[in-house]
């Protein structure tokens, strides 16, 4: 008989403390992926380092942002409080070796969801939902109104994203210059190096954010990009135990809090979780 891994996320997060007044137990089932990573001393989370509203390195070197948000709910379900974290710096094109190699427990770093990826990892969620678009210079000089209009140009993209995958698949008249991080992007798109860059409309709105007097958003998202959370493979029962984080998230405000404070400002939206459909 095949295990309900749904049914045993569900019943790991029904165990309640009666001492804490109904918080989330460390007790997981000893053969479970929540019981192995709640035994460890510290849980590892794999998250970006250089994307402003998601994971950046604040002034003491510590990630902060909306994934890093994300992150710390679930590992508080986990029972790690934050000072029990190990952030793992974690690029888009590291990240599936990342899981397969055991090197983090779980990733949350701008990583969206598709069926390439879904053959090596799984994915919890989603808990955003948007699409890629363009950053230009400030004023467009070079009338890029979308996608199309990249062709014959020089698009910046992150090496290993989804941006790079799309346009080398769908719009090969466009010249793709990959970089690791995002900051290598908005540097060569100022000096003139490329003509736009390419990727996620949430990354792209928190590098405007901070470089409001260069930069410019397009704002014509030309695909629907769900962001999730990446579990290794063989941990389905984690991967539902997440869903049922972000979902009690949403359910008891939390999640909206961390959107409205963080997202809304610059991405507008409603604060509410999208429909959970990822996991296996």
């Amino acid at each position: 008989m095949s295990t309900n891994w749904k049914s045993v996320a569900c019943s790991a997060l029904a165990v309640f403390s009666l001492t804490t007044g109904g918080a989330y137990s460390e007790q997981f089932p000893a053969d479970s992926a929540m019981g192995r990573i709640a035994q460890k001393q510290n849980v590892r989370i794999g998250v970006k380092f250089d994307q402003p509203l998601f994971g950046l390195r604040d002034l003491s070197g510590k990630p902060v942002g909306f994934d890093v948000e994300i992150a710390k709910i679930v590992a508080a379900k986990l029972g790690f409080s934050e000072e029990r974290i190990t952030w793992v710096e974690t690029f888009s094109s590291n990240r599936e070796p990342f899981l397969s190699q055991d090197k983090v427990d779980f990733i949350v770093a701008t990583y969206a969801i598709s069926d390439k990826r879904k053959q090596v990892v799984n994915f919890a969620g989603p808990y955003v939902v948007g699409g890629q678009d363009i950053v230009v210079k400030k004023g467009n000089p070079l009338q890029i109104g979308s996608v199309d209009d990249l062709a014959g140009h020089k698009a910046c993209v992150i090496s290993g994203s989804e941006g790079q995958s799309i346009l080398t698949k769908k719009y090969d008249k466009t010249e793709v210059v990959p970089f690791d991080v995002i900051s290598k992007c908005a540097e060569a798109l100022k000096n003139g190096s490329v003509d736009a860059i390419v990727t996620s409309n949430f990354i792209l709105a928190g590098l405007v954010t901070k470089n409001t007097s260069t930069l410019e958003l397009i704002g014509q998202p030309f695909t629907v990009e769900p962001w999730g959370v990446g579990v290794q493979k063989v941990d389905v029962d984690l991967c539902h135990f997440v869903q049922t984080v972000l979902t009690d998230a949403d359910k008891d405000g939390s999640y909206k809090e961390l959107y409205d404070r963080i997202l809304k400002p610059s991405l507008g939206g409603d604060g509410k979780l999208p429909p959970q459909t990822s996991c296996p």
